[in-house]
């Protein structure tokens, strides 16, 4: 997305809410924290899980199959996997810990919308 897309009215969120909307084709998590709106895909970069379907703590959306946590805010990975020993050791060979892609955000009269990618943030995890 080069350009800035409407993808929700505000009103339309409670505080703490995140939701999945496509836009072009593309899965997006709409999440309104704070009195502020972030935008990312909306599937997460391991094993692909919708994260609409985890917990949003703050900035923190949680993955609901493997429970990495990642922030809305840069996309930074806070931990990859709550898994342990070999698991988590062949997990991280085959999905290596990634950020999350996160995308620029501007309300506009009550309107929500999506622009192009940030710039992507370091693995932490």
């Amino acid at each position: 997305m080069s350009e800035y897309i409407e993808v929700a009215g505000a009103i339309e969120f409670d505080e703490g809410e995140m939701r999945q909307v496509a836009v072009d084709g593309h899965e997006l998590l709409v999440a309104h924290v704070a009195g502020a709106f972030y935008v990312s895909d909306a599937r997460c970069p391991h094993l692909h899980a919708h994260l609409v379907k985890g917990t949003l703590e703050g900035t923190v959306v949680t993955c609901p199959l493997h429970h990495s946590r990642f922030d809305l805010i840069d996309g930074r990975c806070i931990q990859w996997t709550d898994w342990t020993g070999p698991v988590k050791t062949m997990a991280q060979l085959a999905r290596h810990p990634r950020p999350l892609r996160v995308y620029e955000v501007d309300v506009i009269d009550g309107k929500v919308f999506v622009g192009p990618e940030k710039a992507p943030a370091t693995a932490s995890d």
